[in-house]
């Protein structure tokens, strides 16, 4: 090892296999990792209520994480706790402060209860219950037109407010992405003034901007989707593949990258 590393990880699909949910499978990179005084920052679009787990059990509680798609930072050593208000509860006072014509358009995880959350994402009754404790952002449904919903993002904007039409949701936050919080995660952690060398691990096209951003980019492959298209970065060798899917490639790539760095 030359240098400490960052390393940003998308969760589902990528550290966490597809269909169990489990990240055993890298666990010899992760160990590796921790033993060698790496970081590793798990960026995904759960909420600290279901990262801090995650993050505790894979050994990395020391690291921040990145959570709610960017939408905020969950603190080294921090639970999944909240104490005060959050930003979620401005997005809230935000949208009880919309004119009725607005407001009515939208219905997001505050508006419903924890079954109708496990219906809507398909997640598990206690996943769900995890799902609806948010302190940066606010998924949801928009059921008016496109010129309403402009209206409605205008609107929410003096606030600071965006809105951003995901694959299922529709989701309200204060702008932030993963990718724009890894430069404040960086800032974190410096070497005498040097920057770390940066990785990133992703499988989706959400985690592109991610992946480019990190001296090196490695997608996870995942047989349950189209996947990423090919990326410029791929013929200089600062983008790679993986051969296998989800935690598997994950343990194969990074140990590769450790026996080179």
């Amino acid at each position: 090892m030359t240098s400490r590393m960052i390393v940003f990880s998308d969760l589902d699909g990528t550290l966490l296999d597809h269909e169990t949910y489990s990240f055993e499978p890298a666990r010899p990179a992760l160990d590796r990792l921790k033993r060698e005084g790496h970081v590793l920052v798990l960026a995904s679009s759960k909420t600290a209520a279901e990262i801090a787990p995650l993050r505790d059990a894979m050994g990395f509680s020391h690291c921040p994480a990145i959570v709610e798609n960017g939408a905020g930072i969950l603190a080294a050593g921090e639970g999944d706790k909240r104490d005060g208000p959050t930003r979620h509860d401005e997005i809230r006072q935000a949208l009880s402060e919309l004119p009725e014509t607005l407001r009515k358009n939208f219905a997001g995880f505050s508006d419903w209860d924890v079954a109708e959350i496990a219906t809507r994402t398909g997640l598990p009754l206690e996943q769900a219950e995890k799902a609806a404790q948010r302190r940066f952002s606010e998924p949801g449904i928009w059921s008016g037109s496109d010129d309403e919903r402009e209206a409605f993002v205008t609107r929410l904007s003096q606030s600071g407010i965006t809105g951003v039409r995901g694959g299922r949701f529709f989701t309200l936050s204060h702008g932030s992405t993963k990718a724009t919080q890894m430069d404040a995660v960086m800032s974190m952690f410096s070497e005498d003034g040097a920057p770390a060398f940066v990785v990133a691990l992703g499988d989706a096209p959400n985690d592109i901007p991610m992946l480019d951003k990190a001296d090196l980019g490695i997608i996870i492959a995942n047989p349950a989707h189209a996947g990423i298209a090919p990326m410029a970065g791929e013929a200089t060798g600062a983008i790679v593949r993986s051969a296998k899917p989800g935690p598997e490639g994950w343990n194969e790539e990074m140990l590769r990258v450790l026996d080179t760095r």
